[in-house]
């Protein structure tokens, strides 16, 4: 079969499955990406999610048997919610991340490839294909920038003219020596207006950041916060997107393509107190259909602590007691000690005097320590 023919008829077929945008490159390995890897595992910044072999993220024929091209794959989700709620006092809010609106990315973008996958080898039964989301080996923004779907953001996301940032990203190795499509020009210029906005200086620099200082990969993590972060996430309790609010290219831009991605506003936007009482059943049940629920509940209740310390809620304080005298997790604690002081009311005060009488892990003591000499100074 004509291979620039089978091209066409593969974009063609894409767009009838929603895939919004699509783009080929060759499967070479990636070697100014390799460069950059290995400076941020010396600089210590990566965030320790990622595919562990720096090879395997940037060598597709250690991934597929004489790979010859990379079909990567753009969705976009939406940026604003069709039904809003709003927080107010007694029913404080928290909020997740536009990327963990909707059904999980990864199932959408997996059922996007397999259709691609059993299309191409309807047309070439013995054609290897190896397709990967996110969790795959190979860096999909890198394999997005090769194929054309955009340029790297100062953000370090993947910029498309038509949706912005606001795509998730998949790809597929294949066999098939499909013709590449030429990169895109860097369109930032001189803007850095998201370098500016993040809260916690993560962006070090244009395209570089600091994931351990990023409130994305912060709120996922299961330790314990370190205090300079905390006041910035707010009432964020799974990622952030100030890189991609602050971004001129983004101005404007929601699509609501696909109804699987739109957001359930008690799920996007649910109340915090709540959060601090569910099971892990409740928890699944209500949350296990989103991105953000990967990490389990322990990581989003810690969140949900730091966001009702944010809104100084004293209406919370009988929850937060509940869990320093009840709650086995010592980051729970730690984290409820902490935002009884933010409270810092003389029921917050007595909550903690308590709880130092009784308190017999010796990180949660030396918190509740720490809070209270700040509060009576």
């Amino acid at each position: 079969m004509n291979i620039d023919q089978l091209k066409e008829e593969v974009i063609a077929y894409s767009k009838t499955i929603g895939i919004d945008k699509i783009g080929f490159t060759t499967a070479d390995p990636f070697t100014e990406l390799k460069n950059r890897l290995i400076r941020q595992q010396e600089l210590g910044f990566q965030s320790g999610f990622e595919e562990p072999d720096i090879e395997k993220r940037v060598t597709p024929s250690l991934l597929l048997q004489e790979p010859r091209s990379i079909i990567s794959i753009a969705l976009a989700y939406p940026s604003k919610m069709k039904v809003r709620v709003e927080g107010r006092k007694g029913e404080r809010r928290g909020f997740f991340s536009r990327a963990s609106w909707g059904m999980d990315y990864h199932h959408i973008l997996r059922d996007r490839l397999k259709k691609l996958e059993a299309f191409i080898l309807e047309k070439i039964p013995d054609a290897r294909l190896k397709s990967m989301v996110d969790t795959g080996e190979l860096s999909d923004r890198a394999v997005a920038v090769r194929a054309g779907i955009g340029w790297n953001g100062k953000n370090c996301a993947v910029m498309t003219p038509e949706f912005g940032s606001y795509v998730y990203l998949g790809e597929m190795i294949t066999s098939i020596p499909f013709s590449p499509d030429t990169p895109m020009e860097d369109q930032c210029g001189s803007c850095a207006a998201c370098i500016e906005a993040c809260p916690t200086g993560a962006l070090v620099q244009g395209g570089q950041i600091n994931a351990q200082r990023c409130i994305s990969f912060l709120t996922q993590t299961k330790a314990v916060i370190p205090e300079e972060f905390r006041d910035k996430i707010g009432n964020r309790v799974y990622g952030c997107d100030s890189c991609q609010t602050s971004c001129p290219v983004n101005k404007g831009k929601d699509f609501h393509f696909h109804e699987e991605m739109e957001a359930d506003p008690e799920i996007a936007k649910p109340l915090l107190r709540p959060l601090l009482k569910m099971s892990n059943r409740e928890f699944k049940n209500k949350f296990g259909t989103v991105a953000g629920s990967w990490r389990g509940k322990k990581p989003i209740q810690r969140n949900a602590i730091i966001a009702l310390a944010h809104f100084r809620d004293a209406t919370a304080i009988p929850d937060l007691q509940d869990i320093l005298e009840n709650e086995a997790n010592p980051v729970l604690k730690e984290t409820a000690a902490w935002a009884l002081g933010k409270i810092g009311s003389d029921e917050a005060l007595a909550v903690l005097e308590k709880a130092l009488t009784v308190e017999t892990d010796l990180e949660v003591k030396r918190e509740i320590e720490k809070v209270l000499l700040k509060l009576m100074n």
